[in-house]
């Protein structure tokens, strides 16, 4: 089966996506699929990954909020690839441009949307938190829930990465949802990794000794993430126990961050850790994983956090929530920085490690399971072309 991912947020510079999509092309191989992923780029290239994965770059623009991303422009040539590519079935996976792309190339090939973000909860609802709730938010928004459910009449599949996310696609009118979790790198994320040098020279870094709680926040310096949040929770939280949060992290918010901390030692911002073992390793190291995000799809973080054996300090909703929740002490309400330092303190009454969390989903399950809904979809279309 060939599938081309028109994929209109992914840069080699990292954040999610570029997780996701890495895991995808070294998998894909393995399940017999064929897979392009074609993105936006300084150039026209091809990098080759394996006989059966390539990521397809096609010259667009600088996208303007974050000159680490580019921009589809060009439907035309995104059509012409499309058609030198010849898939059996095409991927989006944002809901705006790559989206209207995808539904407006010609044939009757199969396509599937992936919801990889939640745009409502990631910027409008928190953009209106203080004078409307998110049904008033979405009733003003209607446009944008009238453009989802037009996605779910032109496209097979409208893949949610959770059971909240997919409720309220469904709730809102969208059809064809599907809900396929994501998983982590089981070979990779393990409690096994856990280093008490790594973890004591973290907590020195934010002048602490080893007896004090070594919290992490890791992921994109992005407003949606609230770290802000969590450097006042963890400053608050602070009075009352020692404690250090290491922050691993890049993005637009870096200086709203630093200034957030204000000079508090025991609060450290660090560059992101790319290589990947180094960064399990520093998770396992740590004490607790502090999130700020009520509006994940997923939480890669948190379900690598969760696989490391370490207890998670979230909020109670989005992707984040089905591993927050499983410690309801731990769980804090949205956008509330007091309750979440309430959380930090009731760490201590969290059960103790136990190693790996029975059950850990990887992400060769993931991609199991998508590619053979993926298969279904393609025999259905020629079932009925037939």
């Amino acid at each position: 089966m060939k599938i081309v991912d028109v994929c209109g947020f992914y840069t080699p510079l990292g954040g999610g996506v570029r997780t996701y999509i890495d895991q995808k092309l070294r998998i894909a191989e393995q399940l017999g699929v064929d897979i392009t992923i074609l993105a936006p780029g300084v150039r026209d290239e091809t990098i080759t990954i394996s006989a059966a994965a390539r990521i397809a770059f096609l010259a667009s623009p600088r996208f303007p909020l974050d000159r680490k991303y580019f921009a589809f422009v060009d439907e035309v040539a995104v059509h012409a690839m499309l058609d030198r590519l010849r898939p059996d079935l095409i991927e989006a996976s944002s809901p705006w441009r790559s989206a209207d792309y995808v539904a407006s190339f010609p044939g009757d090939l199969p396509r599937s949307l992936i919801m990889h973000s939640d745009p409502l909860s990631a910027h409008v609802y928190r953009w209106f938190e203080r004078v409307a709730e998110p049904p008033a938010v979405d009733r003003a928004f209607d446009w944008f829930w009238r453009r989802l459910r037009g996605f779910g009449t032109r496209f097979d599949a409208i893949v949610a990465a959770n059971g909240n996310l997919a409720a309220r696609l469904v709730a809102g009118g969208v059809h064809n949802v599907v809900t396929v979790p994501m998983g982590i790198e089981k070979d990779l994320f393990s409690p096994a990794r856990r280093d008490r040098a790594v973890r004591e020279r973290l907590l020195a870094a934010c002048g602490m000794g080893p007896k004090a709680t070594l919290l992490i926040a890791a992921g994109r310096l992005s407003t949606e993430k609230r770290i802000p949040l969590l450097v006042e929770a963890a400053t608050c939280a602070g009075r009352s126990r020692p404690l250090g949060l290491a922050i691993f992290g890049e993005g637009r918010c870096r200086d709203q961050i630093l200034r957030a901390i204000a000079g508090n030692p025991h609060i450290r911002l660090f560059e992101p850790v790319r290589d990947r073992v180094q960064f399990a390793t520093i998770l396992a190291s740590a004490d607790a994983l502090l999130h700020g995000c009520e509006a994940e799809t997923f939480g890669m973080v948190a379900a690598e956090a969760h696989a490391s054996g370490l207890p998670i300090i979230a909020p109670s909703a989005g992707g984040v929530a089905d591993f927050a929740l499983q410690n309801p002490a731990l769980s804090f309400r949205p956008a509330d920085a007091a309750d979440a330092a309430r959380a930090i303190l009731a760490l201590s009454s969290a059960p103790s490690r136990r190693g790996r969390a029975a059950g850990a989903r990887g992400m060769d399950a993931h991609f199991e399971e998508l590619f053979a809904h993926y298969r279904h979809l393609a025999a259905r279309r020629l079932a009925v072309a037939a």
